[in-house]
């Protein structure tokens, strides 16, 4: 049994090592890394609100999906010619009032739901999602876990809709894994609503080996009605790296080397490039 361990153990520190020896440039342009070529034209703008904690892992996604990163701040007046929005997550104003609720009435959350209203692609990441609720770009709400406790594991999900601006390098039904760190994420809304998401075919990803948090039928993120916003409890941003991605589905050990949080990003790279040449 030993020998099997320390075999384990060497083969995976082989494959660590293999994966690090380059420089620090080396990694950030390894192709297994970033599938898509560069597209520094297209700039997506990633917004920070007091307590926002993963903006800079959003933007780092990004740049590695193949786009320009572009930070916003929560007051701007303006979304200096973005082609895209990422809304991160983190705690926004102290989570104060109810999630996303102080955050809605920022400056620029009037100009990200004009901008989302005229098609921009709008991705909106645990905090992010809890905000669009809010403003009302997308439905339901964000409540406390059943549970009543925070968590943070790594989530497998199904990709429901693979058809809108942020899901697009996804295959229909689709099993992937993302971490998912939250104490409010159950998804709620009334029955009228819940219908039309299922029937509407706007459920885009579903929890899958377990409902983490109590939401209604295992709603993990929900698309609008034109599919350019898209918000989910999920943080693809933190499964973008080799190494510092996620285990494979049904692993329970080894290196996480498993990056479907890319997909997201380069999804709406796609989307842009295609819109372009329309």
């Amino acid at each position: 049994m030993n020998n099997i361990f320390e075999e384990t153990v060497r083969k995976d520190n082989e494959e660590f090592e293999k994966l690090m020896s380059g420089s620090l440039d080396d990694l950030l342009n390894n192709d297994d890394l970033n599938k898509n070529e560069q597209n520094d034209d297209i700039k997506i703008g990633v917004i920070t609100f007091p307590g926002t904690l993963d903006d800079k892992d959003a933007m780092r996604a990004v740049r590695l999906a193949g786009a320009s990163a572009v930070s916003l701040w929560h007051q701007d007046q303006d979304l200096k010619n973005v082609d895209a929005i990422v809304v991160p997550g983190g705690f926004s104003y102290g989570d104060y009032l109810r999630c996303g609720a102080i955050s809605r009435f920022a400056p620029i959350m009037e100009k990200v739901v004009d901008a989302a209203n005229g098609g921009m692609p709008v991705l909106g990441i645990c905090n992010g999602f809890q905000i669009l609720t809010e403003s009302h770009l997308l439905p339901g709400a964000l409540a406390r876990n059943n549970h009543q406790k925070f968590i943070c594991k790594e989530q497998s999900l199904r990709v429901e809709n693979n058809n809108t601006a942020w899901t697009n390098r996804f295959g229909n039904k689709e099993e992937i894994v993302i971490p998912l760190k939250n104490g409010e994420g159950r998804f709620t809304a009334d029955q009228k609503t819940i219908d039309e998401l299922e029937g509407e075919g706007r459920v885009v990803f579903r929890y899958i080996d377990g409902n983490p948090n109590g939401s209604q039928n295992d709603i993990a993120g929900v698309t609008n009605k034109k599919g350019n916003v898209v918000g989910l409890m999920p943080h693809p941003e933190h499964a973008v790296e080799k190494g510092f991605g996620t285990l494979a589905l049904g692993e329970e050990k080894g290196l996480r080397n498993r990056i479907d949080g890319l997909r997201f990003f380069q999804s709406t790279i796609d989307y842009l490039v295609n819109k372009v040449g329309e």
